[in-house]
């Protein structure tokens, strides 16, 4: 964990952690091949349309940290993520989790669109991996 990232008691400012699990998405997608700028060259791009955090316990200046990011659900439109983050090297040490929703929309008028078939199915077998 960076200095910036913490408050004056040298633990993780809260909404530091929304950016940690942004990262964690976009990271998943690039895993999976998809390239979010081509995605906005077809004029599709994802937003966040729900977000439920549980802060259990502080992450702190220093701390090595792992974002763990499985796909819940998968809809024509949407996606549901359950995320958490722990201790890099420490499973059972999970200090924050939360539950995101994410809408495929379009560019030009920001209402929801259904997304690319390809990555639904990979998305799909993400999910039907953890059951």
């Amino acid at each position: 964990m960076y200095y910036e990232d913490t408050d004056l008691a040298g633990v993780v400012f809260y909404a530091n952690y929304l950016k940690y699990y942004e990262r964690g998405r976009t990271e998943l997608v690039r895993a999976l091949g998809l390239d979010q700028a081509v995605l906005i060259e077809q004029g599709l791009a994802f937003a966040v349309a729900r977000c439920e955090v549980d802060y259990l316990k502080p992450a702190r200046f220093n701390d090595a940290l792992e974002v763990v990011t499985e796909v819940n659900r998968v809809g024509r439109a949407s996606i549901e993520f359950g995320q958490y983050l722990r201790k890099a090297g420490d499973p059972g040490n999970i200090l924050n989790k939360a539950l995101v929703k994410v809408v495929c929309i379009t560019v030009a008028d920001m209402k929801p669109a259904g997304m690319p078939i390809d990555l639904t199915r990979q998305l799909q077998h993400l999910q039907q991996a953890r059951l």
